[in-house]
């Protein structure tokens, strides 16, 4: 709804937990394929029989809005280097800082936990 109300057109595909890695790729392929989908998003954690890197690695570079595919995550973390998106996650944690009024530059802070979003 959210997307509708922005004019944004929103594509899904709900697989069960029990969806082979293969119909995985399929699906990712399929909308790497199309023209119409301009951003890709794979919900994780995946599965533990799904391979997560294989998944994350099928995302076309140019539609990884996670900023997830491996040449993204090198150019994320290379100096003078721009990603061609940067995690949603942490650009939404720093925005909710700026429109706070909170500096952050030279601040300190702790991660609890780990994951590739974070």
């Amino acid at each position: 709804r959210a997307c509708e109300e922005v004019g944004i057109a929103s594509f899904g595909a709900d697989l069960p937990e029990t969806a082979s890695q293969a119909e995985v790729l399929r699906v990712v392929a399929d909308f790497n394929a199309n023209p119409d989908v301009h951003g890709i998003l794979v919900q994780l954690p995946l599965p533990k029989h799904i391979d997560e890197q294989a998944v994350l690695g099928a995302i076309s570079l140019a539609k990884d809005v996670d900023g997830f595919h491996p040449l993204n995550m090198g150019r994320l973390t290379m100096k003078g280097r721009d990603p061609l998106f940067a995690p949603c996650t942490p650009l939404g944690c720093v925005e909710l800082l700026d429109r706070a009024g909170v500096a952050i530059r030279g601040a300190r802070a702790v991660v609890v936990g780990r994951s590739n979003i974070v």
